[in-house]
């Protein structure tokens, strides 16, 4: 039976990984500048997520949310401490998308509307209403389409206050770094005015945080940089190092009811587990500090290449722009110089995820490799 071709595939077979490498089945050792779209965030192989996940399997790997699983507590205190959202409610589920997904439905129930607000470029999932606040129409089927969304751009106060003045809209979802969409950020004033807004008009914001939050940008969550407080929070990618685990921070003031929300392997015993070994080794190896460190360092020398037209991005969550599409750039440096980078909807953006593991000198080899493709 064939898989059913919907990836573009480079011709490399990954059979092993360790830290910051990736090993194929001829034994080549990649870097791994992208973890597997920004989703190994402690490293490959870490000895604290391996003996979490081998312990918890020896016991009870899964079961369903119809019984008491203290791990999920234990979780949700930890991310309360580390996040600082004092107050804030845990719900899991199992991806980013099904994170969004359960974002913007909650914020229907919350506030008895439907329309969605969102920004160009963003990239919120392949979900029905996720999808549909996702600024990419190829990839929006019919039934999808049917979500009442008003993509605005960055910046554009007068086209939000135009908007949410209507009393239609449940939610503005946004990205403090836009993620597939190419590192834009909101400027501060915006980020401020939105919130102002939501406020004034009974519209919940969304922090989307799938890509960015669990440290990448130098704080535990991006919109932290913005001194705002969203009525939701999703969270996914670098939530459990590789195993599929996703969830949402819950406002207090938005009360549940049973039945509200459900899922079938949110929140599983080795989810939580795995989610508990990234938090343990991001404060014993004070890794957002670090990703801050190196993304500060990264951003220097990356000025100085000739041919970078613009740096994007925080922490280890960084692009750099070119003034030509970058996917030949891209085969030059995994087929010459073993190292995996991304892309994004803006051709000309060549992506830097890396584990928040990664040090100087594996950035001093992608500077080297990358001088010598250029």
């Amino acid at each position: 039976m064939p898989l059913f071709d919907v990836y573009p595939l480079y011709d490399i077979t990954p059979v092993r990984a360790k830290g910051v490498h990736v090993y194929d089945k001829n034994r080549k050792k990649y870097l791994d500048l992208y973890g597997g779209h920004a989703v190994i965030s402690i490293g490959h192989q870490h000895p604290v997520y391996n003996r979490r996940l081998k312990k918890q399997i020896s016991r009870i790997g899964f079961y369903s949310n119809a019984i008491q699983n203290p791990l999920q507590t234990q979780l949700a205190d930890e991310i309360e401490v580390q996040s600082g959202c004092d107050g804030y409610q845990l719900f899991m589920c199992s991806s980013g998308a099904e994170a969004n997904e359960n974002a913007l439905k909650l914020a229907s129930f919350y506030t008895g509307k439907s329309k969605i607000v969102a920004f160009k470029n963003a990239f919120h999932g392949r979900t029905s209403a996720a999808v549909a606040a996702t600024d990419t129409p190829k990839i929006i089927a019919p039934l999808n389409a049917q979500q009442e969304v008003v993509f605005l751009e960055f910046g554009d106060e007068e086209g939000l206050e135009k908007t949410l003045r209507k009393e239609d809209v449940c939610t503005v979802i946004i990205e403090a770094i836009q993620g597939v969409g190419g590192l834009d950020m909101p400027t501060q004033k915006f980020m401020k005015r939105i919130e102002k807004l939501c406020i004034e008009h009974k519209a919940c914001l969304i922090a989307d945080e799938v890509q960015s939050g669990f440290g990448r940008s130098g704080k535990f969550f991006a919109f932290q940089h913005y001194d705002i407080t969203p009525n939701i929070i999703s969270m996914a990618k670098g939530m459990g190092n590789g195993f599929p685990v996703g969830g949402i921070l819950v406002h207090p003031k938005i009360k549940p009811w049973h039945g509200m929300l459900g899922t079938t392997f949110g929140g599983n015993h080795l989810a939580c587990q795995a989610s508990l070994a990234v938090l343990e080794v991001l404060k014993k190896k004070n890794l957002i500090t670090h990703a801050a460190t190196l993304g500060d360092a990264f951003m220097t020398r990356a000025k100085n290449i000739h041919g970078v037209k613009n740096v994007k991005g925080r922490g280890l969550m960084l692009g750099l722009e070119f003034d030509f599409e970058v996917g030949e750039l891209r085969k030059k440096l995994i087929y010459e110089h073993r190292i995996f980078t991304g892309g994004s909807s803006n051709k000309n953006l060549l992506r830097i995820l890396p584990p928040l593991t990664i040090q100087q000198k594996h950035l001093s080899q992608f500077f080297d490799a990358l001088q010598k493709s250029l």
